[in-house]
């Protein structure tokens, strides 16, 4: 298929130099249109499409800076071509700077029209790349909120399945005569608690990729502080944390290992009837973070039985593979204090 001809509206105020410019255009492959001055050239171009216009620089009323402004000024503005004389660098500067997209020295002969044409050949060119990219731009935007919207619709539903999965598990642990098997499915429906959260902030945030942390882990151990703490063994569960977001995965692996160590140290810590706190801090360290959960109590007695079933500390060893690291113990704290440390992506 043939390619339709370059549209050019050619403003001057020269007779004699409109028709030798539309004559040498024409003959190589464009369709003329002509301007005898600035204001019937602004007319037109605010009537009909142009791919480019040419503006003479001399020409009385109106002259081409005053004629350029009034071109970019229009609703859609074609691209603009500045003609101007061999001696006027300072006004093709200025035209340059108020929005012209080429200059071309008027010159004598047919070398002056092959210049123009190949200034008209980049600047429409040019002028097609920027309306692709723009284009292009504009799909990729819609796009990406089809996809986050999307991705809010599937967080959404994750959340929604979670929920009922939990209210299934804690049916299940309520019709349990056996308190060990009871405690058991309670644990499970807190570990899926804590992964609903990550879902249920990840469709109500304008990020559907990321996790703020220092939100999410504040109400997961709201929630963990009213499941432990009672009247007569008050649990105090507080966090400090920096400003961090990490992706979904991750954020998962970490709320769950949160949750096991404040379990944990809720459960086994303190001696029944007793008060006692713990602290959750979550530090950045340049591209890494550091967790720690600690409590000042009984602490860990080398070599003893584990006081649960243990499938905690395999949910938190597993957990911390996941993020490529280890839990770590230090032994001079009072009480227990766990720490990890590994990288934000």
């Amino acid at each position: 298929m043939t390619e339709a001809a370059i549209r050019v509206l050619y403003i001057d105020d020269d007779p004699g130099l409109r028709r030798l410019a539309e004559r040498a255009l024409v003959r190589r492959g464009y369709q003329v249109t002509l301007a005898d001055g600035g204001q019937s050239g602004v007319a037109i171009a605010a009537a009909q499409p142009f791919d480019l216009v040419a503006v003479d620089h001399y020409m009385p009323v109106m002259d081409g800076l005053e004629t350029l402004h009034q071109l970019r000024a229009l609703p859609d503005p074609p691209p603009i071509v500045y003609v101007t004389g061999s001696e006027e660098g300072q006004i093709a500067v200025a035209a340059l700077k108020a929005g012209a997209a080429d200059y071309v020295v008027k010159t004598v002969g047919e070398n002056f029209f092959d210049l123009l044409a190949s200034s008209f050949n980049q600047v429409v060119a040019h002028a097609r790349l920027m309306r692709e990219k723009e284009a292009a731009e504009v799909q990729l935007r819609a796009s990406n909120a089809r996809l986050a919207t999307l991705l809010k619709e599937v967080n959404h539903r994750v959340a929604n399945s979670l929920q009922l999965v939990s209210t299934l598990v804690h049916l299940q642990a309520n019709a349990l005569a056996d308190p060990a098997a009871r405690a058991a499915l309670q644990d499970t429906q807190r570990r899926i608690a804590a992964i609903g959260q990550v879902h249920r902030r990840l469709y109500t945030n304008d990020d559907v990729e990321n996790v703020d942390m220092r939100d999410y882990l504040a109400a997961l151990i709201e929630e963990l502080a009213d499941t432990w703490s009672t009247d007569d063994a008050p649990r105090q569960v507080t966090l400090s944390a920096d400003p961090i977001t990490l992706p979904t995965d991750r954020a998962v692996a970490l709320g769950v290992i949160v949750n096991e160590l404040v379990s944990n140290a809720c459960k086994y810590a303190y001696a029944t009837n007793t008060a006692g706190s713990v602290r959750v801090a979550l530090k950045r360290l340049g591209a890494r973070f550091e967790l720690s959960v600690e409590d000042d109590g009984i602490g860990i007695t080398p070599g003893a039985v584990p006081s649960g079933t243990g499938l905690g500390t395999r949910v938190v060893r597993a957990m911390a593979q996941s993020l490529q690291s280890t839990i770590t113990y230090d032994p001079a704290h009072r009480g227990v204090r766990a720490t990890l440390n590994a990288a934000l992506r």
